[in-house]
């Protein structure tokens, strides 16, 4: 994967940024989304980068306080409001879950990470739940230039919780080049009658005969750890070169 250059100008320093909470959503089952404003506009980032948040009050003249590390799932464009998602997995999240509110205050660090997706070959993007948020400013600036095949497998638990298919669909209805594929592992009253979704867990079995060609494919995995240990394994197996195996494994 190339590697950011300090000349690029899309590339800034990492910055330390006072946000207030301005939103937060609830999508049930502890998964929830959480914009966020800047006391500044943030500084440039591309899509794929990460931001660390800091529940505690930071003090400049001390060290940065603990924090946790997640996925910016809005557009590089809108570097006035910034978006997060996260779902309840540990005492972090669970701090979060109880302290935020609209209103508070948190910290920011940003913009951090190298998941930054390429266009000179087909790609295929795997999300496990919030994974999604790795690829949503990526999807969002999708275009009809885009010169290859963009295919996306997306699974959540249930239907309620692909919190990001109604980006996926529009972006879909005129580009194309995009294709997405989703999964529950449970159907839902979220899921409408006929709806293409696919139930059952998100797998790479069920993904690889939709890629027109997956050796000539690069494959970005988002998800649990266990989520990315098994799908890379199974791509090595399959005969995908490492090199052509990324993943968001940041926890």
């Amino acid at each position: 994967m190339a590697t950011s250059k300090p000349s690029d100008p899309l590339v800034a320093s990492a910055q330390k940024l006072r946000c207030q909470v301005t939103r937060l959503i609830d999508h049930g089952e502890h998964v929830y989304t959480v914009d966020l404003r800047p006391e500044r506009p943030a500084p440039r980032f591309r899509p794929g980068q990460f931001l660390h948040l800091a529940l505690d009050e930071y003090d400049p003249s001390g060290f940065w306080p603990e924090s946790r590390v997640f996925s910016i799932a809005s557009a590089p464009s809108q570097r006035e409001r910034l978006t997060i998602c996260y779902a309840v997995q540990g005492r972090f999240t669970t701090r979060m879950a109880t302290e935020l509110v609209e209103g508070g205050q948190v910290w920011i660090k940003l913009p951090y990470g190298e998941f930054v997706i390429q266009d000179t070959r087909d790609v295929a993007l795997f999300a496990g739940g919030t994974g999604i948020t790795a690829f949503t400013a990526f999807i969002a600036g999708l275009t009809s230039g885009f010169p290859h095949t963009a295919s996306l497998f997306y699974g959540a638990r249930r239907a309620g919780l692909l919190i990001y298919r109604p980006l996926c669909d529009e972006v879909a209805s005129h580009v194309l080049q995009f294709r997405p594929h989703y999964f529950v592992e449970e159907p839902d009253l979220a899921q409408n009658r006929g709806d293409i979704v696919k139930i059952g867990r998100l797998s790479m079995a069920a993904a690889w005969p939709v890629l027109r060609d997956p050796l000539a494919t690069d494959f970005y995995l988002s998800g649990p750890p266990v989520m990315l240990k098994a799908f890379s394994a199974e791509l090595c197996h399959r005969g995908v070169a490492p090199l052509s195996i990324k993943m968001d494994a940041w926890e």
